[in-house]
């Protein structure tokens, strides 16, 4: 982890930055020029998806997504912590509400083959199977009997939905995943459908009857979010719709005024905190009332610093900003949940771009330089001042935009924040072997957690102290996982969820391949981010609990 320097170039009439730190280990001496676009493809861990800013945006340049929840409001009405996993086998962030990760070997959705796309056909009800011995399975592929081979004190699976679909060669997207009091709340192609966790059974469905182009795991105290779909000819990423995933019902709906260089988009990214919410696609973005969806603000002037795309949570949002110097260098500003207006800004050095956002309160940024593969963990105060930046031994893993239920910068990342402690998962390039936990206040190591041998370690919420975290075994189909609590000072977890042997500990290792999952009130939930679509039963959505 490298010391990120002050910038020569602050703006004026802002506070000056705390002085940059002696060279050495952890410290970076000082950044070289250059370099503020797209991190090079798998050439280290956080270069998995772009980083802000993207490309000075050109005719030829395909449409790209910013934005994403670092820490948000909470899933469900308990306050609760919500967090994204991405990558092979780890990842975590903390958004709000729920334990959320996503799994992906890949990182990427398949890519489409060249053939006319066509709307995918359900081909009958999901099949539901409570793991009892009489299940009822899902075809030739689908056990019947969840629990076969459950050892005495092991916890149960409780039930698994499958659906027969058939769609185009690129497959059918199942990205979103919330649990919300009683519900998890899948989509599955232009459909948002809810189950019971209990028993998995259907409780309603909403049809969109066009594609999903952008959502976010964040939602309202009471359950409400926000995705866009496409307009009716599939031609723009420009309709906004209010869901409320507590009730399984539509809101408003209205058409998103794209400002900036470009008028359409084929994706869009959305965070949200409290009765705001934000939208960014390529060389446009603006925050919009969840109430009403009446937009609040936006910024698509040519001068200064313009915003880029925003990250929100724990009532407060920042922007990731593009400043138009010759250096193309980046800000980090905060905003006005209702104005957008900035009261501090921090300016990155020249040739770093911002790969992650971990937290928006408190702030704590992953920041790197393109050319040179240097790397910073920024923590900010709450006037935008350096407060330091992590230093520590370890590949610190990030994963933007992976098969999350939704995409950005603070989508990503395997970390979860509480109070004055960050929880980062280390490895190599793709999983995560460690749990290391920073204090805030210093910088430095509090301390760490192996995962085991052919084990992985996912960090899931942090709360009062204690790190909740998924411990999965890689590579070992025939044993199981289980979710463990650290407590504050680290050493030995409590085990909270041990889950069951046998049939399902298979089932639960092939999620573990471009999947998620979200973990909340001591259930488990896996979950599929992608549908083959080849009219054959495939696993949808499966449950753990006690």
């Amino acid at each position: 982890m490298t010391e990120l320097p002050q910038p020569p170039n602050q703006p004026p009439n802002q506070p000056p930055n705390q002085p940059p730190t002696p060279s050495g280990y952890g410290h970076l001496p000082g950044p070289p020029q250059q370099g503020y676009g797209f991190p090079p493809p798998a050439e280290n861990p956080y270069a998995q998806q772009p980083g802000y800013p993207p490309q000075p945006p050109t005719v030829s340049q395909q449409p790209v997504g910013p934005g994403g929840p670092g820490s948000g409001p909470g899933m469900a009405p308990k306050k609760k912590r919500t967090l994204l996993i991405a990558a092979s086998v780890a990842a975590v962030l903390v958004l709000g509400g729920v334990g959320y990760v996503a799994f992906s070997g890949e990182d990427k959705d398949p890519k489409p083959v060249a053939q006319e796309p066509t709307d995918a056909k359900p081909s009958g009800s999901p099949t539901i199977d409570k793991g009892d011995g009489n299940g009822t399975g899902g075809g030739s592929d689908i056990p019947t009997d969840l629990n076969a081979g459950r050892k005495p004190g092991e916890d149960k699976a409780l039930w698994l939905n499958t659906v027969k679909m058939e769609g185009p060669g690129a497959g059918i997207p199942a990205k979103g995943l919330w649990v919300v009091g009683d519900t998890v709340v899948k989509t599955v192609d232009k459909s948002v459908i809810g189950y019971g966790v209990g028993d998995g059974k259907e409780k309603w469905k909403i049809d969109l009857r066009t594609e999903i182009c952008g959502l976010t795991g964040q939602t309202s105290p009471d359950g409400r979010t926000v995705m866009v779909v496409k307009n009716a000819d599939g031609s723009n990423c420009n309709q906004m719709k209010l869901i409320d995933l507590k009730a399984g019902k539509e809101g408003w709906t209205k058409e998103l005024a794209m400002e900036g260089l470009f008028k359409t988009a084929a994706s869009t990214t959305v965070s949200l905190d409290g009765d705001t919410f934000a939208l960014a696609w390529m060389g446009g973005q603006s925050a919009h009332r969840l109430s009403t969806g009446d937009k609040l603000f936006s910024d698509a002037g040519p001068d200064g610093c313009k915003p880029m795309t925003y990250a929100a949570g724990n009532n407060k949002m920042i922007a990731v900003a593009l400043c138009m110097d010759a250096d193309r260098t980046i800000e980090i500003q905060d905003a006005d949940l209702t104005t957008g207006k900035k009261t501090w800004s921090y300016r990155l050095p020249k040739g770093y771009q911002v790969n992650a956002v971990y937290s928006v309160s408190p702030t704590v940024i992953d920041a790197g330089n393109r050319d040179t593969k240097e790397r910073a963990i920024l923590v900010l105060d709450e006037k935008g001042q350096k407060r330091n930046t992590l230093s520590g031994d370890g590949n610190f893993l990030v994963n933007c935009g992976g098969s999350s239920s939704s995409d950005g910068l603070q989508n990503c990342g395997k970390s979860a924040v509480d109070g004055d402690t960050v929880y980062l998962s280390a490895g190599d390039r793709s999983t995560g072997s460690e749990i290391v936990a920073f204090d805030l206040g210093t910088g430095k190591v509090k301390w760490r957690a192996k995962a085991g041998d052919k084990k992985v370690l996912a960090p899931l919420e942090a709360a009062n102290g204690r790190l909740t975290a998924y411990r999965a075994n890689a590579g070992v189909a025939d044993e199981p996982g289980e979710i463990v609590s650290f407590p504050a000072g680290g050493g030995e977890p409590t085990t909270l969820l041990k889950l069951p042997s046998g049939t399902s500990a298979r089932i639960e290792a092939s999620f573990l391949t471009s999947q998620s999952a979200a973990y909340a009130d001591g259930r488990l939930f896996l979950s599929v981010t992608r549908l083959a679509g080849d009219n054959k039963d495939e696993k949808l959505l499966m449950a753990f609990g006690k």
